[in-house]
């Protein structure tokens, strides 16, 4: 009896399946039409006004005052919920991408401006797929990553990396690196410089690097541009003089090395700062293994720095990250009191900008003749971008300001100065950026 009632059930809700499948597919052909029917620019407005009538985030009314007086448009953080995020796929990873999208279970739309760069919904979580775990993905924003694929680096170069902190930018340029060339990166953060160090060893990217915590602005090594005379000399005798030789890097020092440092902690004061960059790490084939320290830390003359300096410098300075929509986000559970004490207080800023031209400026001194220079910030004030710019070039008739090759396909506009590049949320669907790229002549 029951088995004859579920046949004339079955029999019964049949043709309303039928019906229901018949609807659904006219439903998705009518929905394939119409996106083929709506054009980019359509697709921009209504993206748009969704971000206008969606935007949720309170802006005081002391940080949209900072916004009119720096000529910043307070549309820009409407765009919040609407962002994508953006993975870079690690190099030779290609095959894998239906199965890191398995793995995420969300599709990667490819970004074609920028080589390796995927975008995902802003909602999806990659942190504990076993595709970021395992360093097949990493998140680093398409405006980061523009502002390293200007720089050209090329297989060999030894590359500086002034700000190093927190280490997606870091990690691209070993990348495209290979195996080859160097990587300095400096911080002055210990505590982030040393999260660097666990991100370029997550993903197999430290060999050719080496990490320095020390103060941007007065940074004074250049590459080891290896001498093999005097290395294979070193290593033979295992020491140079009463020094013993850089061995390869072990997270834990050797103990006539920690005995020396807690002596001289103590001769000199636990205050006492040390005023020698702190070398955290580095890889076998950064230069360093062999070396003594003499060798490591030793001075050079201005004009060896214009033939040994660095062939590639970035410098992502330290400022205001009122570019950066994530961050403001934040000033929401942190307070918007805290934000007037980190972004909107005058002195701040002031410093602020001393410290960028100064980082600017030294990052211009370690570059050699003829290499490239990018500096960029997440601010879109004209104070901490052009005026910098501005005021660099003025004092250093050796530098010239270029063309970023391949930028006239990145969705950004101009900055105020002709050749610098301008991201932001509503233009560029990224993160704020303000890029410009520099070359170094030979003095005369």
């Amino acid at each position: 009896m029951v088995k004859l009632e579920w046949a004339e059930a079955q029999t019964a809700v049949a043709p309303l399946l039928h019906f229901a499948f018949l609807l659904v597919g006219q439903l998705l052909c009518c929905v394939l039409r119409l996106q083929s029917s709506i054009s980019e620019s359509d697709v921009q407005v209504i993206d748009s006004k969704g971000m206008e009538a969606a935007s949720n985030l309170p802006l005081p009314d002391a940080f949209l005052q900072f916004l009119n007086d720096h000529g910043i448009d307070p549309s820009i953080y409407t765009a919040a919920d609407f962002l994508p995020r953006y993975v870079r796929l690690k190099p030779g990873c290609e095959e894998q991408v239906e199965a890191i999208e398995a793995d995420i279970r969300c599709k990667l739309e490819k970004v074609e401006w920028l080589p390796n760069f995927y975008s995902l919904p802003p909602h999806i979580q990659i942190a504990s797929s076993k595709s970021y775990q395992e360093g097949q993905i990493y998140g680093i924003d398409a405006a980061s990553g523009a502002a390293v694929s200007a720089l050209n680096i090329s297989p060999g170069d030894h590359v500086l990396d002034l700000c190093a902190a927190p280490g997606a930018k870091l990690c691209m340029i070993l990348e495209l690196l290979g195996n080859s060339g160097s990587v300095t990166g400096v911080d002055v953060a210990r505590h982030r410089l040393a999260a660097c160090r666990t991100l370029v060893q997550k993903y197999s990217l430290s060999d050719h690097c080496r990490l320095f915590v020390a103060n941007g602005a007065e940074f004074s090594l250049i590459p080891i541009r290896v001498d093999s005379d005097i290395k294979s000399l070193n290593r033979e005798f295992g020491m140079k003089g009463d020094e013993f030789l850089y061995k390869e890097w072990t997270s834990r020092k050797p103990y006539k090395e920690r005995k020396k440092a807690i002596k001289g902690s103590r001769e000199k004061g636990s205050l006492q700062l040390n005023q020698d960059p702190e070398l955290i790490y580095y890889g076998r084939h950064s230069g360093v293994v062999g070396l003594s320290k003499t060798d490591l830390f030793k001075t050079v003359l201005k004009n060896e720095i214009s033939q040994y300096g660095y062939d590639k410098v970035l410098v992502d300075a330290e400022c205001t990250h009122d570019g950066s929509i994530k961050h403001i986000q934040k000033f929401e559970n942190w307070g918007w009191t805290t934000l007037e004490r980190r972004v909107l207080d005058a002195e701040r800023t002031d410093d602020l900008t001393v410290l960028q031209f100064r980082l600017l400026t030294n990052g211009f001194k370690l570059l050699k003749a003829g290499g490239y220079l990018v500096y960029s910030t997440c601010s879109l004030t004209y104070a901490q971008n052009e005026d910098i710019v501005e005021k660099f070039l003025s004092l250093n008739p050796c530098a010239e300001l270029l063309d970023i090759d391949g930028s006239e396909c990145w969705p950004c506009k101009s900055g105020r100065i002709p050749k610098t590049l301008r991201f932001d949320p509503l233009t560029s669907r990224t993160s704020g950026l303000f890029v410009a790229k520099f070359t170094k002549h030979p003095e005369r």
